[in-house]
Parts: C-alpha cells; sequence; structure tokens
C-alpha cells in the first residue's frame, strides 16, 4: 500500500481505543502500539513532524496496518503487552524472555513443613517469599534461614523413609524432624521465626529470642538459653551486613540509562525493608526510544506477565517519569488483589538515595558494556587485515572436544559477534561411535553435524571457523567443509597451544587452499582468539561434567520400564541400596508405595 493510501486509511479508523499492528510486504508484524484514540494515533505517523530517523524509516516499511478495537485503554494495554510477547516485533522494545523469578516456598501440607528454592507457577498449597533477582540470592536467604533456625528441605519420600538424621542435621543446618529429634511444637515456632525472618521483622524476631532465653536461663535449661544466645548474635551479625529500609515496605527501583543505541535497565528488589539484590536487563531497540518509552516498555512486559513475575509490590520508584502512570496503576490493582500501587519519580530521603543508586548502576553497567563492545570490534578489524579480507569479519564459530580418558565425548561450539557472545547460538554434541581419545575423528563428526544441521535450516554461515588445534584437525575441518560444499568466503583458522601449553606462546594456522599458513597477529587479535578459544573449552567441560556426573548417577534400574527417579529412589530408600532390591522377592518389592506387582515382576526379571 502507498504512503498517500495508507494515509487515506488512517483517517478511516475510528475514535476508539485500541491496538494497531503494523505489517511489511510479507506480511509479518514490525510494531505493535496501543491508542486512546486509534485515528489520532495512527494519523500522527503521516505527519510532516517525524520524532527520529528511525522512526521515518520504519514507516518505509509498512504495507498494511491493522487494528483491534477495545472497550478501554486498559484493555489495549494488556492486548499490546500480550501481542508483543507473541511476535516479538523488530520495531518494538523487546526484553529477553527470561526465567520466572526464583521464590522460596514454604510447604503448609506437612505437620514438619519444608523451606526450598522454588521457581514456577505457583499453583501448590503454601507460602511464597520473594522474588528474588537471582537463583543465587534466593539460595543465600535459604542458606541464613537454614543457620538460623533448622528447617528442613528434603523431598517429602526422603523426610517419611528415614531412620536417622541425614548430613544437613550433622552440619548443624537441620533439627531433624524425621526422627523426632524435636517436636511439632517447637518446629512450629521455628517456622514462625522464619516467617518473621523473610518478612523482614527482625526487631521482633529479636524480642521474641530474647524472652525465650530469659525464659529458658530461669527454668535452668542453659543449654537451650546458650543456642538461643548463639542465634541472637548470629541475627545481629546478618543484620549489620544488610542495608534495612526505614519503613520495611515492599518496593522495586527501575533505572534506565541509554548511551549509542544501547540501553540498560537496572531493577531493584526491597522485600520486607531488605534489599534482595538487583537485576540488569539490555533491551533491544530499533527505534529512538527515550529511557521513559522503555521503562514503561519494562513495565508492560514484566509485571503484566503473570507466570513471570508474581508479586507486585506497593510502591514502584522509577528513574524518569512515565506517561501512562494511572493506567498502570489500574491495571497493576487488579491484578494485586485491589490492594493500592504507587508509581513515583521524585522520592526522598532514603529512597532517593537508593534510586539515585539504581540509576548509576545502570549508567556504569552500560558504559561497561559499550566499552567491551568497541573492544570486540577493533580486534574484528584488526583480524580482518590479518587475514587480508576485504569485508570486516562479523561471526567467529569455535570448536572443542573434551573427554576424560577417551571417555564422554563431548563437542562444543561457541559464537562470538562484533558484539562478544551469541549464547543463543552455542551448541554441544555427544560423540557416539569414536575411538576413545581419537580427537580427530570426534572433530569430524561434531563439524559434520554442526553444518549439515546449518544447511538443511538455511542458517548463517560464520566467516571463521576457529579449531583448538593445530594442522591436523584443521586438515579434518577443511576435508568436511569441502564434502559439504559450504561458502568458500569462509576461512579455517586454527590455534594450537604453544610450549607448556603457556598462554601467549601459542601458533595460529590459516588454510589457504591446500596448505597452511603460520599466521603473525597484533596481541590485541591473539587475546580474541585466545578468549574464544577458552569459552569453547570452558562450554565442552561443562557438557563433559554434566554428562559424566549423570553416567555416575545411573543405575540398573534405570533401564527398567515403568521405572521413573520417584519410583528409583523410593526402591533404594525402601531397601537401602541396589543390593537390598536384587536381594528382594517380587512379595517385598510390591510393598514399596507406588509399585505394582506387574512392575514389581518386571524390576524382578530385570535384576536377575
Amino acid at each position: 500500500m502507498e504512503k498517500s493510501s495508507l494515509k487515506e486509511f488512517s483517517r478511516t479508523l475510528p475514535n476508539k481505543p485500541g491496538v494497531y499492528q503494523m505489517k511489511n510486504l510479507s506480511g509479518k508484524i514490525i510494531y505493535v502500539g496501543k491508542a486512546r484514540n486509534l485515528k489520532n494515533r495512527v494519523s500522527s505517523y503521516w505527519s510532516a513532524r517525524q520524532e527520529s530517523a528511525k522512526t521515518i524509516a520504519m514507516v518505509k516499511n509498512i504495507a498494511t496496518i491493522d487494528y483491534i478495537v477495545t472497550n478501554s485503554e486498559s484493555e489495549a494495554l494488556l492486548l499490546e503487552s500480550n501481542l508483543i510477547k507473541e511476535y516479538k516485533p523488530r520495531y518494538n522494545i523487546t526484553f529477553r524472555d527470561d526465567k520466572s523469578y526464583p521464590y522460596l516456598y514454604l510447604s503448609t501440607d506437612n505437620s514438619y513443613p519444608k523451606l526450598s528454592f522454588y521457581r514456577g507457577a505457583r499453583k501448590k498449597n503454601g507460602r511464597y517469599f520473594g522474588p528474588y533477582p537471582s537463583a543465587g540470592a534466593s539460595r543465600k536467604t535459604l542458606n541464613i534461614v537454614q543457620k538460623l533456625f533448622k528447617l528442613r528441605q528434603c523431598d517429602d519420600s526422603f523426610f517419611k523413609n528415614r531412620n536417622r538424621p541425614c548430613l544437613q542435621y550433622q552440619i548443624n543446618r537441620c533439627s531433624a524432624p524425621c526422627v523426632g529429634l524435636i517436636n511439632q511444637s517447637d518446629y512450629a515456632d521455628d517456622i514462625a521465626m522464619a516467617v518473621l525472618f523473610m518478612e523482614g521483622k527482625n526487631e521482633r524476631i529479636l524480642n521474641l529470642l530474647t524472652e525465650q532465653m530469659v525464659s529458658a536461663s530461669e527454668k535452668l535449661e542453659y543449654e537451650k538459653a546458650a543456642k538461643t544466645r548463639d542465634q541472637i548474635a548470629m541475627l545481629r551479625a546478618f543484620q549489620e551486613s544488610q542495608h534495612i529500609i526505614a519503613d520495611k515496605g515492599e518496593a522495586d527501583y527501575i533505572a534506565c540509562a541509554v548511551n549509542s543505541g544501547q540501553a540498560c535497565v537496572q531493577v531493584f528488589i526491597i522485600r520486607g525493608g531488605r534489599n534482595l539484590g538487583n537485576k540488569t536487563y539490555y533491551p533491544s531497540i530499533k527505534l529512538q526510544q527515550g529511557p521513559a518509552e522503555i521503562i514503561t516498555a519494562f513495565i508492560n512486559q514484566y509485571y503484566l506477565d503473570q507466570e513471570k513475575y508474581f508479586e507486585i509490590p506497593e510502591n514502584i520508584y522509577t528513574s524518569h517519569k512515565l506517561k501512562d502512570i494511572g493506567l498502570f496503576e489500574k491495571i497493576l490493582k487488579s491484578n494485586r488483589g485491589a490492594k493500592k500501587i504507587k508509581f513515583n519519580d521524585k522520592p526522598r530521603g532514603e529512597r532517593a538515595k537508593i534510586l539515585k543508586l539504581a540509576n548509576h548502576n545502570a549508567e556504569l553497567t552500560l558504559k561497561q558494556r559499550l566499552s567491551k563492545k568497541l573492544k570486540f570490534e577493533q580486534q574484528f578489524e584488526s583480524l580482518s587485515k590479518a587475514l587480508e579480507r576485504d569485508e570486516t569479519i562479523s561471526r567467529i564459530e569455535c570448536f572443542d572436544i573434551s573427554h576424560h580418558s577417551g571417555k564422554v565425548t563431548i563437542g562444543s561450539c561457541v559464537v562470538f559477534g562484533r558484539d562478544g557472545t551469541i549464547k543463543s547460538d552455542y551448541r554441544k554434541y555427544n560423540v557416539y561411535g569414536v575411538p576413545p581419545g581419537d580427537d580427530y575423528q570426534a572433530m569430524e563428526q561434531v563439524i559434520k553435524r554442526h553444518y549439515s544441521k546449518l544447511q538443511k535450516q538455511e542458517k548463517a554461515l560464520p566467516d571463521i571457523i576457529l579449531i583448538d588445534g593445530g594442522r591436523g584437525q584443521l586438515s579434518t575441518t577443511a576435508k568436511i567443509v569441502n564434502e559439504l560444499q559450504i561458502d568458500n568466503a569462509m576461512q579455517l583458522l586454527g590455534i594450537a597451544k604453544g610450549p607448556g601449553r603457556k598462554p601467549g606462546l601459542e601458533k595460529l594456522y590459516v588454510m589457504s587452499e591446500d596448505s597452511f599458513i603460520k599466521l603473525q597477529v597484533k596481541l590485541s587479535v591473539l587475546l580474541l582468539l585466545q578468549e574464544i578459544r577458552d569459552e569453547a573449552h570452558r562450554f565442552a567441560i561443562s557438557g563433559h561434567r554434566n554428562k559424566s556426573r549423570k553416567e555416575l548417577t545411573k543405575s540398573t534400574l534405570d533401564n527398567i520400564e515403568g521405572i521413573g527417579n520417584k519410583r528409583k529412589q523410593c526402591l533404594i530408600l525402601h531397601f537401602g541400596g541396589i543390593q537390598g532390591i536384587i536381594s528382594a522377592s517380587v512379595d517385598e518389592i510390591v510393598k514399596v508405595p507406588g509399585i505394582s506387582e506387574k512392575l514389581a515382576e518386571r524390576i524382578y526379571t530385570s535384576l536377575h
């Protein structure tokens, strides 16, 4: 559709709230927006006063416009959020599709509730504490609660089948309710204290513990009084190491920095008056959006997504003033169970200091990211010159092989671009049917599988294939590349370890026609290739270790149909190990919960 036709079409739109979808010639959605008045908003795109060159570029790509009328602007906002998440339009601000935030989960369906790390939909009965910005932050809190209140973390099946305390009791991290070393009443008191701690009510805990200590000493229960005294000392030490917010409220502090076409969003999470940590996001921005627009997009995509962000705090402080504050407060209030929620871009006192800190973190993090990006661009330019390429290298794929004495062989592929790592394109390969320790055949198999798949999927090929190895590995790779008839523009580069495997003494080989050329490069280029090689090595080793760990935990039960992890665990706990299961009869195996007579016969037959 011509620009004049689109302009004419926009005049026919209704003066009602809704969502508009802009599509290119191939029918792909390139932008989704919401409007209080569809006619006015869409018509503004054809005005002479355009905001930026990037917006003009987007308008040139518009072929058709679809729209959906909604009952209110609130409905339009929610629909816009869902469409952006579904289609990820090119010109919308989009954030990386992250996992849901981690929580600490307290079960309530047991007389001795457990406290554990949790991530996922909150469908179980119980209490959830958080959200925490990372798994590390939640596990740190869990570790502190264990030290202070000694709550159990074990699964119910493990808990029910114990006849003696586990290692957690031995290291003073659990009160061993599984074997009755603490009664239900005392354990309930510990649970109540842990809940107060995670709600940030530390002063109340200290008062209660002091009363318990005094009471115990008056009853001449000096051992109990000493334990309570140690708890008080530990809690005070923790309190001194934490920055506690004066109002003990719940709040998120959101700050955004924009520089050189890139953006960084920092979120500081305060719960129960305690700073649980911060999380950093790097949104993808294609138009010339400012910090306020980016924060609005963040709120739209994260707070309105109940699968990702379950808890909405009562206060949200932002580094920039937002346009749709009233609209967000209305929608988030309904999501929060009719509780009030307030946005504020000009807090005072201690809150202003935290927001300033979040803003400083956003600026500093973005500055470091841009500096790293510039470093990679300069190194890629230098490598291009060293290889005498007409065009600058934009993509390097590096391969490595990892194994332990020829066992559990894993191949890795890591990808680097001009901005650094492209982790979404990382791949691991299990190597099969190769003689133990034969790195050449292993490399051949990995290269063949990787590029055969890329060819079928018609995906982008790299400018450089970097091999962790010398002439042997390089010639093996060249053979496969020629066999697959991959783009001749690709260059093969090998980085061989030097004498004593010392960094800085590596030899670089480049494949030129049928010969090898030893390459001399600048130190900055060598550092780039070392970094890429080391990343491939790290990625291969991590895959090798994970696979080795799985191999070590395998048992003869894994090959029996109908036996999963839970049933395997129940059998081992019931009989004390594989030997106990082997010596058991069918009648004895049937007594294990979840094992039918038919399955018991199958287990007995398989083991004998």
